[in-house]
């Protein structure tokens, strides 16, 4: 079971990471910046993002909204109160979810900061 999360984790994390180096490669050859530094920023970039969003989806709250529909409030539905408790799947995928986000976006700032040419890591 562990293998196979592994592989799916890497394939995600390839994906992410390889599309935005080549996104930000293209970017800093169009802007005539540095190649490294510009793959350095962008995974800096999409890395404090999915941190953040890790951290969004993982402190949500048991309380959902019941519906989508606004109703036929004057103020469009301001004043009321349309909350149900999230269930144990919806509480469990928000963890989950976020289990993904932040690991990735950690290796995502890990992996610009090794490649990032201002400052040496030896």
């Amino acid at each position: 079971m562990l293998i196979p999360a592994l592989r799916r984790f890497a394939q995600f994390l390839i994906v992410i990471g390889g599309g935005t180096a080549i996104l930000s490669a293209l970017f800093g050859l169009l802007i005539g910046a540095s190649v490294l530094r510009s793959i350095a920023i962008g995974l800096y970039l999409i890395g404090s993002f999915l941190l953040l969003v890790g951290f969004l989806f993982g402190n949500r709250g048991p309380v959902r909204s019941k519906g989508d529909d606004v109703g036929g409030d004057i103020f469009f539905g301001l004043g009321s109160r349309r909350l149900r408790w999230a269930t144990r799947e919806e509480q469990e995928d928000a963890i989950n979810t976020s289990a993904v986000f932040v690991p990735i976006g950690l290796v995502l700032i890990l992996l610009g900061v090794a490649s990032d040419n201002r400052h040496s890591l030896f």
